[in-house]
């Protein structure tokens, strides 16, 4: 237990995975440089990009031939 700065006591639980510092397989190894392609490889990344394209498509799309 600790004391916070607000006086109230806190719980403070660390887990053994927590601890747990030994390289994973899933991590890259040490001598491959990331590019900038590995940003744009991430989906989360890709998906907001696509929304985004897709609201400038539509409102192009929308100047051009409704107005």
């Amino acid at each position: 237990m600790r004391v916070d700065r607000a006086g109230g006591l806190t719980c403070v639980i660390i887990a053994r995975e927590m601890l747990d510092t030994t390289q994973s397989d899933a991590a890259p190894p040490k001598d491959e440089p990331r590019g900038c392609l590995f940003a744009l490889s991430q989906p989360p990344l890709m998906i907001f990009l696509a929304v985004i394209g897709c609201l400038l498509l539509m409102a192009s799309l929308h100047d051009l031939l409704l107005l």
